[in-house]
């Protein structure tokens, strides 16, 4: 799942208006961002099995990034880093941390939903319902949480529209790509090949994100 993280931090950003929206959709990807970057350091593991050209779907290895209580670890880190760079948010700023921290544990939500039982809880037990084997529902699910997302983040914003437009392509355009490297990307090269280009996307998308997601000063 890629740009179903993208419009859950859409979502929760709603409640939050006066941080950028791009923090709370670099929250959303952020354990992506720390998985692809432990893949390079060689400390978390991604490979790709024979039948990867039916189901497009990679194996992890990835307690540090995506377990459960890595994941937790990650949500809090994220919450408080929001809440000691937001001293201007005064009483709110609490309320706005957990919000961040929200959205950087949606991440794990939403991959328990798709992936295969891999995501690490605890000891030798893992999580994961598997949606990605009922294709079609699980891209259609991303798709409404995109969707979704936009529509809760979009409607009451105070961004000028032309910002609105650019976020709506944006988010679109990554569900596009969701949708073609799940359905006939073929496997990357290596590891380090899909990790490097993984990251690279990221930091671009978020990057625009918070470039268009900046608010006005009336908002």
């Amino acid at each position: 799942m890629f740009a179903g993280h993208i419009g859950a931090g859409l979502a929760i950003a709603r409640f939050e208006r006066r941080v950028n929206v791009g923090a709370f959709v670099t929250a959303a990807l952020l354990l992506d961002v720390v998985l692809w970057a432990l893949i390079l350091a060689g400390r978390e593991r991604v490979t790709f099995p024979t039948d990867f050209a039916v189901t497009h779907q990679p194996e992890f290895t990835f307690p540090i990034s995506h377990g459960l209580v890595a994941s937790l670890v990650w949500s809090a880190l994220g919450g408080l880093l929001l809440f000691a760079g937001a001293a201007r948010l005064g009483a709110g700023r609490a309320r706005a941390a957990a919000l961040l921290a929200g959205a950087v544990f949606s991440h794990w939500l939403l991959d328990a939903l798709v992936h295969r039982p891999e995501l690490p809880i605890a000891g030798e037990t893992v999580a994961g319902l598997g949606l990605w084997h009922q294709l079609p529902v699980a891209l259609a699910v991303e798709g409404a949480i995109v969707v979704g997302g936009l529509i809760a983040f979009v409607a009451g914003s105070h961004l000028p529209r032309g910002r609105s437009i650019g976020l709506a392509a944006v988010s679109l355009l990554c569900l596009a790509f969701t949708v073609v490297g799940m359905t006939s990307a073929p496997a990357p090269p290596s590891a380090e090949a899909m990790a490097s280009s993984s990251l690279i996307t990221l930091a671009i998308v978020c990057t625009v994100a918070v470039l268009l997601g900046r608010p006005s000063p009336t908002s």
